[in-house]
């Protein structure tokens, strides 16, 4: 796999308009012009807010939560159902996702962390997800789940579910569902989960003194379901709950109380009150790390 560095030097074009970002552009093409075409409509955005909210689930409940970082366990039939609903959220694959998003942990950052907001802000949002360069999947990252056939399956053949997905919506509500219920949907889905590369590094406040510059957002933390409590999540990366104190609103964790209230999950680990209670991060690291030039 190529670094960050050789990556970016290769170009503007070559890493937003490569083949493989046809799908993600053509989505944000069809949102807008099928809104133009059909015609603004609060219900139909309530229909799109009304998915965001379980995509978005599947995204911190899944990808992140259970996969990335096994915070909680289930049965091997609800694994199939998160790997599913998190492949429906348009963001590859399984292992892909988490083995990047354990490489991000370990090396948060600095230079190996491919979605560092030191490289800017367009290419942490989704620049790095746009380029063909981090296509390959480390799978020494993922061995726990490597072992999974059928998740290695739904790897490589992930975009299989979000066409699934298109295609029931609509033949369930016809074009204006496919227009609000996927395409618009589908577009806050994506935009939602960048916010924590780009902005949850620059934008917040710090609790913990962790090696990063990740920080607390009660906005992002609405709108991504709990992953907005960023510093918090750097500072103990195995719970949960990503919201320490009570005012601190993590629906994705209340959904996981509900389903391990039902049996559904279980082995919720929680936050020890040492960790909690830890010293507060010094004000010298409060910095937000050095943007890097623009790629030529």
């Amino acid at each position: 796999m190529e670094s960050v560095a050789t990556s970016r030097r290769s170009g503007w074009r070559r890493t937003y308009f490569n083949v493989l970002a046809i799908p993600y552009w053509g989505i944000h093409v069809a949102a807008v012009a099928g809104v133009a075409w059909l015609g603004w409509s609060w219900t139909g955005l309530l229909l799109a807010l009304a998915l965001y909210v379980p995509r978005m689930f599947f995204v911190t409940g899944g990808y992140h939560r259970y996969f990335s970082h096994r915070a909680y366990k289930t049965s091997r039939w609800f694994q199939l159902v998160l790997a599913l609903g998190a492949a429906g959220t348009f963001q590859k694959g399984i292992l892909w996702w988490a083995s990047h998003h354990r490489n991000h942990h370990k090396f948060s950052d600095q230079p190996e962390d491919v979605h560092s907001p030191r490289y800017g802000f367009w290419w942490s949002h989704h620049g790095w997800i746009l380029t063909r360069d981090f296509e390959g999947t480390d799978l020494s990252r993922v061995k726990d789940l490597a072992r999974y056939p059928e998740l290695r399956w739904l790897d490589r053949w992930w975009f299989v579910p979000p066409l699934a997905i298109a295609a029931a919506t609509y033949a369930i509500g016809g074009a204006w569902a496919l227009v609000w219920g996927f395409f618009v949907c589908q577009v806050l889905t994506w935009h939602g989960t960048f916010t924590i590369n780009s902005l949850s590094h620059v934008f917040g406040s710090r609790r913990y003194a962790t090696t990063d510059t990740s920080r607390n957002n009660f906005l992002l933390a609405l709108i991504t379901l709990g992953e907005g409590w960023h510093n918090n999540h750097h500072h103990y990366q195995v719970a949960a709950r990503q919201g320490f104190r009570w005012w601190e609103i993590d629906v994705t964790y209340y959904v996981l109380r509900g389903l391990a209230a039902i049996g559904v999950v279980w082995d919720l680990h929680g936050v020890p009150d040492h960790i909690r209670d830890a010293a507060p991060a010094a004000p010298d690291l409060a910095a937000p790390p050095p943007a890097l030039a623009s790629p030529e």
